[in-house]
């Protein structure tokens, strides 16, 4: 496992929950971490070589029996028997590059360490002889970079058997982190378009330039008594707000996998996204448990006025959205079996 020092997101979390969930299905296991920098470029190069000597093979006189590879570029380990359950590349040299997320383009050796992370994923990843990832997103942008093939092995968000459905108030929900590829700021113009009394509520923390551009649009906008930034929220808040909203909004571009669509779903809520969100699309079945919609924030503000005008839609697609995970078999016992028997 990899991890940018003093950075917490979906991947860290991941790993805690796949390192519990071994132990309780019968396994040791632990997580093995390298530091990760992706800046400037020769840090980038020292990742990739720390990823590949990472001692993978025997701790403490211990033989390791198998390694399971999350993400970039920890997944260079060698180790004789090793399963692949992909997070992501290093997104930057693949469907980032050229785009107004990505930065890697912009440097001058930007090319060359681009084609050099790609020759290297060729090779190593081909090593895996199973090779699993957590959405077909990414199992699409694998076949497309790289010609190598995978199977999507979803899984629950954490706490998911927390997640209850308690009422349907007048209010969307958007819990994630602040940032420009989280569009934050479409549900916030959305406002702008509503005809009825709903109420946006966004939970998170994240680049401080990101907020004040939030901050600076609700003000501007006039959308004080409409939209509410409520920071850092805990578990419990989460579980409450998911409980008791309309619906659950998940703004993200091109998402690996998108835990909030997921957690809208188990507290059976229906889930609005965008065309172009990537994973969180896979689970949508259009107005059956929810919405795909384009970029324009009038058309999302017509949605959320459908919802609050027929919340006995609402209810009936959150609960279609429950059921669709329970088809798909998203559950930590699918999810462990797959991945140990992809062990040799």
């Amino acid at each position: 496992m990899s991890q940018v020092p003093f950075v917490r997101g979906g991947a860290e979390i991941l790993a805690d929950q796949l390192k519990s969930k071994l132990v309780l299905y019968g396994h040791s296991a632990e997580i093995i971490s390298i530091p990760f920098k992706w800046y400037p470029i020769p840090s980038l190069y020292n990742s990739m070589i720390m990823g590949r000597m990472m001692e993978a093979q025997e701790s403490a006189y211990q033989k390791i029996d198998g390694v399971i590879g999350l993400k970039f570029p920890a997944y260079y380990a060698a180790h004789p028997n090793k399963v692949m359950w992909l997070v992501h590349q290093h997104r930057q040299a693949y469907d980032l590059w050229g785009t107004k997320f990505g930065d890697l383009h912009q440097s001058p050796d930007g090319e060359r360490i681009k084609n050099f992370i790609i020759e290297s994923d060729n090779l190593f990843i081909s090593e895996y002889k199973t090779r699993y990832t957590i959405s077909k997103n990414v199992s699409q942008r694998l076949l497309k970079n790289n010609n190598l093939s995978s199977q999507p092995l979803y899984h629950p968000p954490h706490d998911h058997e927390k997640l209850v459905c308690d009422s349907f108030q007048n209010y969307v929900f958007y819990p994630s982190r602040i940032d420009q590829m989280k569009r934050q700021w479409l549900l916030i113009e959305s406002a702008k378009y509503l005809k009825s009394d709903l109420k946006i509520k966004i939970a998170g923390t994240g680049g401080q330039d990101e907020i004040d551009k939030l901050k600076k649009l609700i003000s501007e906008s006039n959308l004080q008594n409409k939209v509410e930034l409520l920071g850092r929220i805990s578990d419990e808040e989460k579980v409450k707000l998911l409980a008791n909203c309309l619906c659950v909004y998940n703004g993200v571009y091109d998402e690996d996998y998108g835990y909030v669509t997921l957690e809208g779903f188990f507290a059976r809520k229906p889930v609005i996204v965008h065309e172009d969100a990537g994973g969180p699309t896979e689970f949508i079945t259009q107005n059956e448990n929810g919405f795909i919609l384009d970029l324009k924030p009038e058309n999302l503000a017509a949605k959320l006025d459908e919802l609050v005008a027929d919340k006995a839609r609402a209810e009936k697609m959150g609960q279609h959205g429950y059921n669709s995970l329970l088809s798909k078999k998203v559950s930590w016992e699918n999810t462990i079996n797959s991945l140990i028997s992809g062990l040799s």
